[in-house]
């Protein structure tokens, strides 16, 4: 009996076959699709800022000439100093902008961040306010001082009530206010920055940053000492970690906090000079 020598077996399934290949093309068009976004700038930004007068600047930049400049970003408005540059150096943001160069300092040291600064784009000038008093002559020996508990701006504000020979500074070392000489035995009530606003009126003096002031109504008109712009060493900037300063749409963000357009904003939106462009 004869075995015919050319029999096909049962007819094999495309199917595996099919699937590998529409895995394959998954993967070609998630990884095309990742490129292409990063390409159109579909990946924004994210830049943690201090609502006045940060985030007013950078809704100016993102409304007008970001777009022209093909940049996005999201910006997350906050108003706790201490979480600024932890979100940043945890990665949870891109970019800030709230602080200057003596905060930073006293954070990269107290920290260890590895930021990297980029350069000042506006003053705040610091400023004391009163309820009770006219004149930072009037305050009477023991008049309560509320100031920040945070060593940069604790020291600035010193130095502000030193401009009116209401404290004297040391000659050398840490600037607070157990190193200071206090001939008037002024009562100082130590509190968080956000909260100086609030102790307006239950105090003789309180010693507000700009951002904090301007948030609570207040402007440089209604203040009784106000901090020179004159060798400011106070300005604020843009902020990265050391390994993304050199991402281009923080690099372009930069630059457009430099334009001519931001410094005239800056001027016509605080004409009062509440906030000063520092270039």
């Amino acid at each position: 009996m004869s075995t015919p020598e050319n029999i096909d077996g049962p007819p094999r399934s495309k199917t595996p076959l099919y699937a590998g290949i529409a895995a394959v093309v998954v993967v070609v068009l998630v990884v095309a699709g990742f490129l292409w976004l990063r390409g159109s700038g579909e990946k924004k930004l994210t830049v943690a800022a201090t609502q006045v007068p940060h985030a007013e600047i950078l809704e100016f930049i993102k409304n007008g000439q970001a777009k022209d400049a093909g940049l996005d970003f999201d910006i997350r408005v906050f108003d706790d100093y201490s979480l600024g540059n932890r979100w940043l150096a945890e990665g949870d943001i891109d970019a800030n902008y709230f602080q200057h160069k003596p905060y930073l300092d006293e954070q990269v040291a107290d920290f260890g961040y590895q930021l990297h600064a980029f350069p000042g784009v506006h003053i705040e000038p610091y400023a004391a306010f009163s309820e009770k008093y006219r004149s930072a002559n009037d305050l009477p020996d023991g008049a309560k001082i509320s100031i920040t508990d945070d060593g940069s701006n604790q020291a600035r504000a010193l130095a502000l009530l030193a401009s009116k020979h209401l404290v004297t500074l040391p000659t050398d070392g840490p600037v607070n206010v157990h190193t200071i000489g206090n001939p008037k035995n002024l009562q100082f009530i130590e509190a968080a920055p956000d909260l100086q606003a609030k102790a307006v009126p239950d105090v003789d003096l309180a010693i507000l940053n700009g951002n904090y002031f301007l948030d609570a109504g207040y402007t440089l008109k209604d203040a009784l000492i106000v901090e020179s712009l004159e060798n400011n060493q106070y300005a604020n900037f843009l902020v990265s970690r050391e390994d993304n300063q050199d991402d281009p749409d923080i690099v372009k963000l930069n630059e457009l906090l430099h334009s001519d357009a931001t410094r005239d904003f800056i001027k016509e939106r605080w004409p009062g000079g509440d906030v000063s462009p520092a270039f």
